[in-house]
């Protein structure tokens, strides 16, 4: 090969190849009991996978929290299978609800009540074998997370957390500890709760990671699909489409 083919070769980078997987990718809200019980089911494989729950006779993995007014599930798949699935909590004095507020109510209540809004996810699992393919999938999982945060202009983006995943909150999102760690209902390892103001973080976030970035229609597209009268006390940040964003939809 010649000097000049190699020259020409061009590096894939991390955020190319996150890129590439976003558009490979399918979302898909869980809405029908159907399709909650495949996740319950996905779930449950992971977890026991990593220890953290012990083995039932209905191989599921799921609790109230799921039918919450607040609470999104999703799961992304690949061509037809499932590559992972997380469920999202939009906690706010209209709707308070959210699974660590159980665990950790001394530190988030007084947080809604001082009228401030908190993004939750939880149940956040992938598939191994896919995971190593796609080393990206767990962004392109959180990415919906960081959405929600944007979409209602959330002051606390947490997340209740083991001590071995941490490290990549911290390094991804800017994440800090609020307190030690705390046993988590249905869980056999304590949970660690950490968080971060999404504001705050979000330049440094997109210079590294480009991929987080959403359009506000992509965002209204997802969370304003309501079911029948749900998620109605749920208000919406005051977050605006920028001209370019109005430009590209006409």
């Amino acid at each position: 090969m010649s000097t000049l083919a190699l020259g020409s070769t061009r590096q894939v980078s991390f955020s190319d190849r996150v890129a590439e997987l976003l558009n490979k990718i399918d979302c898909r809200p869980i809405e029908t009991d159907e399709d909650r019980e495949t996740i319950a089911r996905f779930r449950y494989q992971a977890y026991l996978r990593e220890g953290a729950i012990a083995a039932n006779l209905c191989e599921t993995f799921s609790d109230a929290y799921d039918v919450s007014n607040n609470a999104w599930i999703l799961g992304f798949y690949i061509g037809d299978e499932l590559a992972s699935s997380i469920r999202i909590h939009v906690a706010s004095q209209y709707c308070p609800e959210c699974p660590s507020l159980e665990v950790f109510s001394d530190l988030l209540e007084p947080e809604i009540r001082a009228g401030k809004t908190i993004v939750d996810p939880t149940r956040f699992v992938t598939e191994p074998r896919l995971s190593r393919l796609y080393p990206g999938l767990p962004h392109v999982t959180l990415r919906l997370a960081w959405m929600a945060a944007e979409h209602f202009s959330a002051e606390h983006f947490i997340v209740a957390v083991r001590a071995e995943h941490q490290a990549f909150y911290k390094r991804t999102f800017g994440h800090h500890s609020i307190c030690g760690p705390r046993p988590y209902p249905l869980l056999s390892k304590p949970i660690t709760l950490m968080t971060v103001r999404p504001a705050a973080v979000a330049d440094q976030v997109y210079r590294r990671y480009p991929f987080y970035r959403s359009t506000f229609f992509e965002r209204r597209m997802l969370f304003e699909r309501y079911i029948a009268g749900l998620r109605t006390s749920l208000q919406p940040g005051p977050a605006k489409a920028s001209n370019a964003e109005i430009q590209a939809s006409k």
